[in-house]
């Protein structure tokens, strides 16, 4: 994509709150944003005009399906794809799409994985529409970002604990800030993370059964040089690479998500992709594209992508450092500021913060202990396996004194 086509065609799949200016009547786009900033209920009626809107927009674009498109126990994303198609009586065919199947889908659960919270048998979900995150188009499809619950309620999916931790977080964080005699509108979480990944031949990739199936190495001989080519970390990127990440980005802007920097990693063949920060939700579903992004377009390159987190034994594994935030009202509640021994709001979120990974580290690494990264972690790797906070030298000598 030239330079000049960049700000042009950011966002052109993303149903942004520009379109829905544009396309929804005043009173509509007012009580849509209504529901997404303050959690209002969605009547029927708004939800047939917005459904109405993304329908016109996304055929424009070259649409033909919908999906509710959901994050189940898996790891990856899943999606049913629904033609808006209706045939009419008389042999003709008629585009549509209501707010009832904007709003609400029923897929099959029975055969995602529940974390033991049903049986099999018990095969009723449903997704449920979430406005804040944007509609977007992949692959001629509206991809509608939604929850996945059972019939009674229980999470299905990463989605709704995360939208309910926030609110949880918001809820909080208010009350504190009371304190201070601020009352902001909202307080939400911002995530910039950080994908790092590896590149290898399609040809070489092929030749190993335990990488296509298992997405790492089962066994092999130690490099006879791994992470001492010290030249591979930022340097210079291969053209074959460099014609791969070009496109990559290509793609990600068209869905508006922020890929920012790129770089080489430590490990030979290893690669980073960093996106500017976005509110939580959003930034989850932008880098669950990338990752899928990633794998999709390596094989145009002739280039296998490996996104598993410790995919070659004796060098670097694949982290995710996750640069996560709090704001109220687009201001960070963690920055400093010039005088951070002088900044009681800044320290009192501090101490909330190092209070809540000292009570609650078992369940900070119960979130990230999967079987591949327990490979990853306490290796040749930076983070060790348990949780810790370091604040850095100025700011350690502030709370030393404030606590002796």
């Amino acid at each position: 994509m030239a330079h000049d086509k960049v700000s042009q065609e950011f966002g052109s799949l993303l149903f942004t709150d520009a379109d829905m200016q544009e396309r929804l009547p005043r009173p509509t786009y007012k009580k849509l944003r209504s529901v997404i900033q303050d959690g209002k209920p969605l009547d029927l009626d708004i939800a047939n005009e917005v459904a109405h809107a993304m329908k016109e927009w996304a055929l424009e674009k070259g649409a033909t399906h919908f999906t509710h498109w959901f994050q189940p126990l898996t790891g990856i994303t899943s999606e049913k794809h629904d033609s808006f198609m209706t045939p009419q009586g008389n042999g003709t065919i008629l585009m549509s799409f209501s707010g009832k199947e904007l709003v609400q889908g029923e897929p099959d659960a029975s055969s995602f994985p529940s974390g033991g919270l049903r049986a099999t048998f018990e095969a009723r979900g449903y997704t449920v529409w979430d406005p804040a995150s944007p509609t977007f188009i992949k692959d001629e499809v509206l991809c509608i970002p939604t929850a996945f619950i059972s019939y009674t309620g229980e999470a299905l999916d990463k989605r709704t604990p995360l939208l309910r931790s926030q609110v949880a977080l918001e809820k909080q964080a208010k009350r504190v800030l009371a304190l201070f005699g601020q009352e902001p509108s909202r307080v939400v979480t911002n995530i910039g993370p950080e994908q790092e990944y590896f590149l290898i031949k399609e040809e070489d990739f092929e030749q190993r059964p335990d990488l296509i199936l298992c997405g790492r190495t089962l066994f092999g001989c130690e490099p006879s040089k791994g992470q001492e080519l010290d030249e591979h970390y930022f340097g210079a990127i291969r053209p074959t690479v460099n014609n791969f990440m070009k496109e990559l980005d290509d793609e990600l802007w068209k869905l508006g998500i922020p890929a920012k920097t790129k770089h080489n990693e430590v490990a030979p063949c290893q690669h980073e992709l960093a996106p500017v920060f976005e509110q939580g939700a959003l930034a989850i579903d932008n880098n669950l594209l990338t990752m899928e992004k990633l794998k999709l377009l390596a094989p145009h390159h002739g280039l296998a992508c490996l996104e598993h987190e410790k995919p070659f034994e004796y060098v670097n594994g694949s982290g995710k450092h996750d640069n996560w935030s709090l704001s109220a009202d687009n201001e960070n509640l963690l920055e400093p500021g010039d005088k951070p021994g002088e900044n009681l709001r800044f320290l009192v979120f501090l101490a909330c913060l190092v209070a809540a990974v000292d009570s609650h580290a078992d369940l900070l690494r119960m979130s990230v202990a999967s079987a591949g990264n327990d490979h990853r972690l306490g290796a040749n790797e930076a983070p060790p396996a348990i949780v810790s906070v370091f604040l850095g030298a100025a700011l350690s000598v502030i709370v030393d004194d404030l606590i002796t």
